[in-house]
C-alpha cells in the first residue's frame, strides 16, 4: 500500500504526525481565542457601546463580514467544481477518495462561515454583548 499525502493515515492505519500536529494546532488555537475573549471582552462591556456610538463603525464591520462571507462562499464553488474536475480526470480510487475528502472539509467551512454571523449575533445578544446588539452579522 502507498502512502497518499492527501490521505490522514499511514500505511499501518495510524493518524500521520501531521495531523496530530494541525489537530493540536486547532485546539491551542481556540483555547487561545476562548482566553483572549474572556480578557477581552470585559472591557470592551465597560467601554459602553463605543462601537454602536460612532458614526459609521457598525455598518463598516457587517459590510467587511458580508464581504468575506460572500468571497468564502465564491471560494466554496470554486474549490467544489475544481475537485469535481479533477476526480473526472482521475484514475487511482485513493486520489478520488481524497478529492472527495477536501470536497467534504471545503463544505464543512462553507457552513461554519455561513452558521458564524448568526450564532455570534444570537450568543452575543444573550450575553449583552455591545456588537451584537448594533452590528448585523448575518450574511443574507
Amino acid at each position: 500500500m502507498t502512502n497518499n499525502p492527501h490521505s490522514n493515515t499511514d500505511s499501518t492505519g495510524a493518524q500521520t504526525t501531521s495531523d496530530r500536529i494541525q489537530g493540536r494546532f486547532v485546539r491551542q488555537l481556540a483555547l487561545v481565542v476562548v482566553l483572549f475573549s474572556l480578557i477581552a471582552i470585559k472591557p470592551v462591556v465597560a467601554q459602553d457601546d463605543v462601537v454602536c456610538e460612532a458614526e459609521q463603525l457598525p455598518g463598516m464591520i457587517s459590510g467587511f463580514f458580508q464581504i468575506t462571507t460572500a468571497l468564502g462562499i465564491v471560494g466554496l464553488v470554486v474549490v467544489w467544481q475544481a475537485d469535481s474536475l479533477a476526480e473526472m480526470f482521475t484514475v487511482n480510487p485513493e486520489q478520488k477518495k481524497g478529492l472527495k475528502q477536501h470536497k467534504r472539509t471545503a463544505l464543512k467551512s462553507a457552513v461554519i462561515l455561513l452558521v458564524l454571523g448568526p450564532l455570534y449575533t444570537v450568543a452575543g445578544s444573550t450575553m449583552g454583548l455591545p456588537l451584537a446588539e448594533c452590528v448585523d452579522l448575518v450574511p443574507w
